[in-house]
């Protein structure tokens, strides 16, 4: 139950990002630089796009592993006599 719960929540922060976050922040950076290559700015932008994608995918599977070990602790039982 665990990784599941992980992996749910590391697609969603993941796609959260993506929508959100992911290129406003590459472009943010891409305009702080001064490029002689158009490919320069291509290769910057794609780079910082996936990085932010993939730190936001850590983030939200470290999350949904704690919420998920919460879930899935195992209960006390008593033994029958």
């Amino acid at each position: 139950m665990r990784f599941l719960v992980a992996m749910i929540t590391a697609v969603v922060f993941a796609l959260i990002a993506t929508v959100y976050l992911s290129s406003p922040i590459a472009s943010w950076l891409v305009d702080k630089f001064t490029f002689d290559n158009p490919d320069q700015v291509a290769d910057l932008h794609s780079a910082v796009f996936m990085g932010v994608n993939l730190a936001a995918m850590l983030v939200g599977w470290v999350v949904g592993w704690l919420i998920g070990g919460g879930l899935s602790r195992e209960r006390p039982t008593t033994p029958d006599s």
